[in-house]
Order: C-alpha cells, then structure tokens, then sequence
C-alpha cells in the first residue's frame, strides 16, 4: 500500500478495496463512483466554485414553498440565501419561485462558473453548452423530467439574493449583499405541458464575476460527476478541494463534530445520525479525492495538507 515520506497513507487509496464488496453485486452508487476512470490531468475538464460557496451551503433537500429564507454557518462566516421572483412571460406577470436546493443548482452554478470564466465574460449562453454538461454529469436524457428540474433550479438560483457576513475582530461584523445572477432571459414554452421556462441567457453580476476571477477554486468534472447522486459529498468535496491545499504543511487543522454538523448537517437533528452520513459520505468523496489526506475520530476531524484535485496551472485567467 503506498504511504508517502510522513508514514501517512492517502485514505482514497484505500477505499475503492473498502466499499467494493467481494459477494454482493455493486450499488448504483458504488457503480457510479468506480466505474467512471478518472482522467489524466492534461485531459481534465474543470469545473470552478466560488471559495466563499465552498464554505457554506445551499439547502440540501426542499425547504418548501413557504421558506423564502435559508441560513447557515461555517466558523466566523454566515450565509442567508433569500427566495426570489421572476417575470413569467406565459402570464407577463413576477411569480415566487423557492429556494434553490440539492444537487442540480450546485451542478449548474459549477458549470456556469467554468463558461464564465472560459470566456473571460458575465454575460453566459446557456443553450448548448448547459445541456450537454447536464447529459455528461448525469447521465440524463435531455428531454427528460431530470432535465426540467434542472432548469427550475436555474431559475431558483438566479432569482436568489445572497448575504455574507462575518465577525471580525472587535466585536464588529460585516455583511455583503448582493446576487451571483444579475439577469437572465427566458423564453415562452410553445408546449403547454412544458411549464418550466429554459434560461437562454445569464448574467452574473460584475461584483460576483470580478470575485470569482480571484476566489474560483477548480474542480474535477470528473469526479463531480461521480458524486453528483448527493448534495452533502459535493459540498464535502468543494469544502476540501479549497481547504486541503492551505493547511499549514507542519501543523494539521482540526475541526470539531460541532462545527461540521454547523456546515454540512442541516436536516439532521441528532449527532450520531449525521456522524454515520457524514463518514459514509467522506468515503466516497474519498474515492474520487485521492490526493486529500485526513483522520476522523470521535473528536472530529484533522485536515492535513494535501495536493488539491486539480492544479491551477491549468487555469488560464488574465
């Protein structure tokens, strides 16, 4: 088993012997996150998210129509995501639309973040590319009831207003408003069984592009793919991929249960239920992380300084 000059063994490495099982025929899960070979590194196709999203997390699951507000926190940081509305050009009228949850407007955001940033652009066209990334991640029929769902997200996302905040030293605190989606255009469905409106356009806002050009942290489409059956590994793997690589090289961070029910166990009342989510779903980032080396006891868990999964180099931004 290779174990690097430090005697640490890289827990990805381990895994894919783990949770394959020896007697019993393979998950869809477990299928998906070892049948899909990883890709060279020069033939990567990368995906970004913002260093600040990384940290905090959209819903999991759907909070419901009457939740027009959603908060969570990671630390000193704290995010409140606000439900919007949007003109439907099928009644010419502004409609609520809910909050954005699970894993497709994380999926979509990645995908935004990566065109945005290929093109050097705010201003995003969506008709082929998002439906060819939504086929490559998913696996879906384009045509299907998956792929609506992914444009209601779309709209759910681009109609959500963010706020930032923070503590800092002093007693004082400071909060950001503002919207990753600027403007977006729909177009009136021709069928009317077809009652999801397909965004043509986007337009992140100049703050937003402007901080994603500084702060995007690269992703593996890859392994994304992979874990695209969960919201919680998606935000476990983006949380490592932007943390991992800044750890003190010398001194591992430790993170406490506490603290990462705070950041990932929304909708888990009880400790020990979301421990056992938790690890199942470390190990399966695990497999597609194999770079991220760290070690989870009953106390919680230590980051030790690792290769994130993909290297900047192979962002080209000016």
């Amino acid at each position: 088993m290779p174990i690097d000059d430090k005697g640490i063994q890289r827990i990805g490495e381990l895994l894919p012997a783990i949770i394959k099982p020896q007697h019993k025929p393979l998950t869809p899960i477990q299928e998906r996150l070892l049948s899909m070979p990883l890709p060279n590194e020069e033939d990567q196709s990368i995906l970004y998210q913002h260093s600040v999203l990384c940290q905090t997390c959209m819903p999991y699951r759907d909070p419901g129509e009457a939740v027009r507000l959603w908060q969570r926190k990671n630390g000193i940081v704290r995010l409140e995501l606000q439900a919007g509305r949007l003109l439907d050009p099928t009644t010419d009228d502004f409609v609520d639309v809910g909050l954005p949850f699970g894993t497709k407007p994380r999926l979509v955001l990645y995908h935004l973040n990566a065109e945005s940033l290929r093109t050097q652009s705010p201003n995003i066209e969506l008709d082929d590319s998002l439906t060819a990334f939504v086929k490559r991640t998913l696996g879906l029929d384009v045509g299907g009831r998956t792929i609506r769902t992914v444009k209601e997200q779309l709209n759910r996302l681009a109609a959500a207003d963010f706020r930032l905040g923070a503590s800092v030293a002093g007693g004082r605190s400071v909060t950001v408003k503002g919207t990753v989606i600027e403007g977006l255009e729909l177009w009136t469905p021709k069928d009317a069984r077809q009652c999801v409106l397909w965004p043509t356009h986007v337009q992140f806002s100049t703050r937003y592009f402007e901080s994603l050009m500084q702060h995007a942290v690269p992703l593996n489409e890859s392994a994304v793919a992979r874990l695209s059956h969960s919201a919680m590994a998606l935000d476990v793997y983006t949380w490592l991929a932007q943390r991992l690589h800044r750890v003190d090289p010398s001194k591992p961070a430790f993170v406490p249960w506490i603290s990462l029910k705070e950041q990932f166990g929304h909708g888990y009342n009880r400790m020990n239920n979301f421990k056992r989510v938790f690890r199942t779903t470390l190990k399966q980032v695990a497999v597609v992380y194999r770079e991220a080396k760290f070690s989870l006891d009953g106390k919680g868990m230590r980051l030790i300084h690792s290769q994130p999964p993909v290297m900047r180099r192979l962002l080209q931004i000016k």
